[in-house]
């Protein structure tokens, strides 16, 4: 941070969109721009009372409609602006995109699988995890140093884009990034800053974040 005193004790919400008609035909989304279903918007007004609770300092995300759409119910609750950035969106996938999981199996199955194994793939033509990683996480990290002490910044994006931002601010090799795991729609995960930099405290969340007991905190 250029020589200043970095703020303790911050947190990093980072928030899945919710529900979509891709999500469950089962379609890779990727930068498509696809609108919430109805079951979408009740999923974000829910997972926005209970996120409303952490007294969010400020909220960006993506701008994809999905994830703009998710970030506004919070915003409404806790009367914060939403700061917008097309870094946040989902993985570019090129010729994967529209594409049901079936499909990218039987089109791409090779493909697939080396991806899955943890090797750098270009999916369909487009973005390494790790470029991805490249564009997201400074966005994010540019913010949270912006945070006051002990304070929280809520990230609205999507399921990819989340857990490869995870994995580079824990400082983890893109290969292990897989082993995060997904988030399931208006799921959450949640780092916090530890003396030796960010750590996972929460993954794949629904309910408010609870103190860590007997741990080595």
């Amino acid at each position: 941070m250029n020589g200043t005193k970095r703020a303790s004790g911050r947190r990093i919400v980072l928030w899945r969109h919710g529900q979509t008609a891709w999500n469950l035909e089962r379609r890779f989304q990727g930068s498509t721009d696809i609108e919430l279903t109805d079951t979408g918007l009740t999923q974000a007004r829910r997972s926005a009372r209970l996120l409303a609770a952490l007294r969010p300092d400020a909220i960006i995300a993506s701008d994809l409609r999905r994830a703009a759409a998710t970030a506004s119910e919070l915003a409404a609750l806790t009367r914060l602006d939403v700061t917008h950035d097309a870094a946040l969106r989902e993985t570019y996938a090129g010729s994967w995109q529209g594409l049901t999981h079936e499909e990218i199996l039987a089109r791409y199955g090779e493909q697939y699988t080396a991806w899955k194994r943890g090797e750098p793939v270009r999916r369909g033509g487009g973005e390494l995890e790790t470029e991805v990683a490249d564009r997201a996480a400074p966005v994010v990290l540019n913010h949270a140093d912006k945070l006051p002490e002990n304070g929280t910044l809520v990230v609205v994006s999507h399921g990819g884009t989340i857990r490869t931002t995870i994995g580079r601010l824990l400082g983890l090799e893109a290969h292990h990034w897989e082993g995060l795991g997904g988030l399931s729609n208006c799921c959450w995960s949640v780092l916090g800053e530890g003396a030796r930099g960010w750590r996972l405290l929460e993954h794949n969340a629904g309910t408010l974040p609870e103190p860590v007991l007997g741990d080595d905190v």
